[in-house]
């Protein structure tokens, strides 16, 4: 028996990198019984008599997971998200940085299409990116400078790229490692949002890390989330926090609230707090899932 990762899932196989060598292996019947999927990034304990006939015995404790796109054990997560075509949006911005603060996935913006873009949207995309500096996040823009510090996140890390269809990020995928050859997908100007041209998950060597080609998508739901983990997720309302009059303020109703004085006085963006206000509405009016029964 050998501990590998998985580095590839398709059509019920799951390829395993182990000693220098690539595993196909199928999991366990007893998996299906207990109602658990192997994933991509998933560390394993496997057998094999060789590399193409070989079982997925266990499946080690996941650090995270995410269920869209399906990678487990994710150390960075890279929100790639257009400045035009389609147009960028703060909103999904931060829908995808609260849900990776909330699995601990180290959050970092990528802004792609600033040759498309008119004067006055390259200064608002500046501005942008100096507030969310500002709140920690590393943000880049896509040209060469940018690309290269997108890389020194790699290294010993496994990397999901995330965001809205149409982005650009198996053009960027591309451009970083020009031997993968991914399909770049048609921009659907009737919807103004990008085709899925991914079909599956799949982990790339890239400058000494594994990185992951996922679907791209356009809407996260706070499925898990509760109301007093949300405001947790947002940086500058945890720095602010501790000047709050009430230890678990929601920064909503309370008196004496730092977070809403920060937002008045410009120091907070008022657009990310709106986003989170939307979000808690969200959160507030989630319809209960409920199990069948067996």
């Amino acid at each position: 028996m050998s501990q590998g990762q998985i580095i590839k899932a398709l059509s019920g196989f799951y390829y395993i990198a182990y000693d220098g060598h690539v595993y196909q292996t199928r999991a366990r019947g007893n998996f299906r019984n207990r109602k658990i999927t192997p994933l991509v990034g998933d560390f394993v304990e496997f057998e094999s008599t060789n590399l193409t006939d070989g079982y997925v015995l266990e499946i080690l404790e996941r650090k995270n997971e995410l269920v869209r796109p399906a990678v487990a054990n994710i150390d960075v997560g890279v929100v790639v998200t257009s400045c035009v075509e389609p147009d960028f949006s703060q909103n999904l911005l931060d829908r995808f940085l609260v849900t990776l603060e909330y699995k601990s996935i180290d959050p970092v913006i990528y802004i792609t299409k600033l040759d498309l873009a008119s004067d006055d949207e390259i200064q608002a995309m500046k501005t942008i990116r100096a507030y969310y500096e500002k709140i920690g996040y590393p943000v880049y823009f896509s040209d060469v400078e940018g690309d290269a510090g997108l890389l020194k996140h790699f290294a010993n890390q496994l990397t999901v790229f995330m965001g809205q269809s149409g982005a650009g990020k198996s053009t960027l995928l591309n451009r970083l490692s020009p031997d993968l050859e991914l399909k770049v997908g048609e921009i659907s100007n009737a919807l103004g949002r990008g085709k899925h041209t991914t079909r599956h998950v799949e982990l790339l060597n890239i400058s000494s890390g594994l990185v992951a080609d996922t679907p791209g998508f356009s809407s996260i739901d706070f499925l898990e989330m509760t109301l007093e983990e949300l405001p947790k997720q947002f940086p500058e309302f945890v720095a602010a926090s501790t000047n709050c009059k009430f230890r678990e303020c929601q920064h909503h109703n309370e008196p004496h609230c730092e977070v809403k004085y920060l937002v008045e006085t410009g120091e907070i963006s008022k657009e990310r707090y709106e986003d989170y206000l939307q979000f808690r509405n969200e959160i507030t009016n989630r319809k209960p899932i409920y199990k069948k029964n067996k």
